[in-house]
């Protein structure tokens, strides 16, 4: 990368570390704006109901500790308790009043800590927490909390770093695309065959970026629409060898299609091509020449079972967790570091799931293994 690039990318990331503490900010001050104009804030509130609620408890517990006296005949109805009948009395309403009051701290406090913590994330407040305290009900209630906060800060850093990534990615093509034309303008180069191919390979890198992220954005919401029809998981592991012949040839690696001859279920053919295929592309990208991959088709069980494995230079052990995370690839290979990503939604897409094994040795490679349910 050169200065001039990096300069940018670090001047995009400054510029997104500067709109969340805006957006932080502001939302501070909408919430000071908001008391300023009247009502409680949301811990006011909750002591105010807590209060309420007490203070029925205790009107209650009087009346219910009246009534029985009355009915025991320690009481007459307008009377007054005398002796040790009046003290049993006083030490229950001090008991009851005990009770509430514990009842009280133990669920207002933690309630009015939620409330305006909920205040804050609705904001957008970033790294919101609150303390899992009180009784059961009001701990499980606060860890959920922390478990969709700590979600909600996930999403919203993968979005700026997704957002920071692609435009790291499409500032390459989209140079070279501006360089070439603006030589073609100039008269530097003229507009032939020779000179446009390049600018239209770059457009199809752009394009393949584009379709990958729409491709992860539908699968991680739920929204990927799947063609399921009866297919040969056989006969689409020979395509994508077929396909991958001329690039593998050219580097010299074998790439080969073993197993079940005839192993055919119900899935969508092309995107589990598309799993295959990226498979084996990363595959070939990190096997040296004279080196081979193999994608095998079986049944195991209840799931189709398609292996893909290679002879190149492995995964070290620190790295096995993170194959499958956006953008996670190696700085000296090609690729947008989304291919791994898109083989495990679509994976899982189908119910199915992919795993990878690796012992970090170079010449023994890595193992993906996707699994999916057979389905008539």
């Amino acid at each position: 990368m050169n200065h001039k690039h990096g300069d940018e990318d670090w001047r995009l990331r400054w510029e997104l570390r500067e709109q969340a503490w805006r957006e932080q900010h502001d939302a501070g001050r909408r919430r000071r704006w908001r008391r300023r104009r009247g009502g409680l804030p949301p811990v006011g509130c909750v002591i105010v109901v807590m209060l309420g609620f007490l203070a029925f408890v205790g009107v209650a517990v009087q009346f219910a500790i009246w009534l029985t006296a009355v009915i025991l005949g320690m009481l007459h109805p307008f009377g007054e308790p005398r002796g040790a009948q009046g003290i049993a009395v006083a030490v229950i309403v001090l008991v009851a009043l005990f009770i509430a009051f514990r009842a009280f701290t133990g669920y207002a406090r933690p309630l009015a800590d939620l409330a305006d913590a909920s205040e804050r994330l609705a904001d957008g407040e970033p790294d919101v927490r609150v303390e899992a305290r009180g009784p059961r009900p009001v701990r499980n209630l606060g860890t959920s909390f922390n478990a969709m906060a700590e979600r909600l800060d996930r999403s919203r850093d993968d979005r700026r770093s997704m957002l920071a990534d692609v435009t790291h990615e499409l500032r390459t093509p989209l140079t070279v695309l501006g360089g070439g034309l603006e030589a073609m303008i100039d008269g530097v180069h003229p507009a032939d065959a020779e000179h446009l191919a390049p600018l239209l390979a770059e457009t199809v890198v752009m394009r393949r970026l584009l379709d990958d992220l729409r491709t992860l954005s539908l699968a991680e919401a739920g929204a990927l629409p799947l063609h399921r029809e009866p297919s040969d998981l056989r006969a689409l592991a020979d395509d994508v060898v077929a396909a991958a012949h001329t690039g593998s040839s050219a580097k010299g690696v074998t790439v080969a299609a073993e197993g079940d001859a005839s192993l055919v279920t119900s899935v969508d053919s092309v995107r589990v091509r598309e799993i295959l295929a990226n498979l084996t592309a990363n595959a070939v990208r990190h096997t040296a020449a004279g080196g081979r991959v193999t994608v095998s088709v079986r049944r195991i069980g209840g799931d189709a079972v398609l292996d893909v494995a290679d002879t190149g230079e492995g995964i070290a052990a620190e790295d096995l967790e993170r194959v499958f995370n956006r953008y996670e690839r190696r700085s000296d290979v090609g690729g947008s570091g989304l291919g791994l990503a898109i083989v495990r939604d679509l994976a899982t897409a189908h119910g199915g799931s992919v795993t990878v094994s690796s012992d970090g040795v170079a010449g023994l490679g890595a193992r993906f293994r996707v699994r999916l349910p057979l389905r008539d």
